[in-house]
């Protein structure tokens, strides 16, 4: 204990595994199960993409970019998780306070990240679609490459300055409702103060400028896509809305599961525990599984690419 009265932990607990202690074996084989086909789809499409010469296009250099992210993503999560569920025991995870920061950092700067790739691959159908005349010229490789920079270091540094915030706070409890750590989670273990209330107002400045700010330039960039394909020809329509399919798909199971997330946090009473774990499981689980699946199957080239190498290696 300091003089203030707080408690100075070095370890948190993740009570989240006692939920789910009668099922950990069942468990660990689908998360393992999942965390393979994730790391083999993903890796796929982005050999895929890399090697063809004819995917060597800025909307692939997103798609790619983007399942890299998430790939990182999966693997900084994926083996902890499948690591407690073997040594959860009574259910009880101990996580060092600097180890659940850098987990929480992680998981606050690539899921910003997530956002951020995706508003930028928005702004490229636009440009490809209601401005194909200037497409060549406003997105060069080296654009491209200051796009990706961006959408990487920006949720980076916020998401960096929010954990460090975090990681100032003295803490009052050390049981955190999750099977992994996020900064959100672990701001709410702090004995509050003005310290807190900073934290908070960042993580909510955080929350603005990497999700919603993206999320509405997503909203808006392809509602103008709607409007220009509904003056065209059908066949202009079909190609264009095909193309950006995909990229919906994704983003409304990306806003979705945040949107959950950030509602079942508010409700703080015990009955609402499980939700909030069941939701905080499948915000991990449900993008990561589903992104390849859509690049992979409704991107058509890319699924031609898919096939061909897949049934080559039938043949062998």
């Amino acid at each position: 204990m300091t003089s203030a009265g707080f408690n100075v932990t070095s370890s948190l607990t993740l009570v989240g595994f006692s939920s789910l202690s009668g099922h950990s074996s069942l468990l660990f084989f689908v998360f393992l199960l999942l965390y393979l086909f994730v790391l083999f789809s993903d890796s796929l499409v982005i050999y895929i993409i890399c090697s063809q010469r004819a995917l060597h296009r800025p909307m692939f250099a997103f798609v790619a970019s983007f399942l890299l992210n998430s790939l990182t993503a999966s693997t900084l999560i994926y083996p902890k998780l499948l690591s407690d569920l073997l040594l959860s025991g009574a259910g009880l995870v101990q996580v060092s306070r600097t180890l659940c920061l850098c987990q929480g950092f992680f998981v606050s700067s690539l899921g910003g990240a997530s956002f951020m790739l995706l508003s930028a691959m928005a702004f490229d159908r636009y440009l490809s679609i209601c401005h194909p005349m200037h497409y060549a010229v406003l997105v060069t490789p080296a654009k491209v490459v200051l796009m990706l920079l961006l959408c990487w270091m920006l949720p980076a540094i916020l998401g960096g300055v929010t954990t460090l915030l975090a990681s100032r706070l003295p803490l009052c409890k050390a049981q955190l409702d999750r099977v992994y750590c996020d900064i959100y989670s672990i701001v709410t273990l702090s004995c509050g103060g003005a310290e807190a209330q900073l934290s908070g107002l960042y993580i909510l400045l955080f929350t603005a400028v990497i999700i919603f700010l993206p999320a509405a330039f997503i909203l808006f960039s392809y509602a103008r896509i709607l409007f220009i394909c509904l003056r065209r020809s059908r066949s202009f329509s079909s190609k264009a809305l095909q193309t950006c399919l995909p990229h919906l798909l994704v983003f409304f199971n990306y806003s979705i599961s945040v949107y959950l997330d950030l509602m079942l946090r508010r409700l703080q009473s015990n009955r609402e525990s499980d939700s909030t774990l069941i939701t905080s499981i499948l915000m991990m689980l449900v993008p990561t599984v589903l992104n390849p699946v859509v690049y992979g199957l409704k991107l058509k080239e890319v699924f031609t690419h898919v096939k061909r190498l897949l049934s080559c290696r039938r043949d062998n």
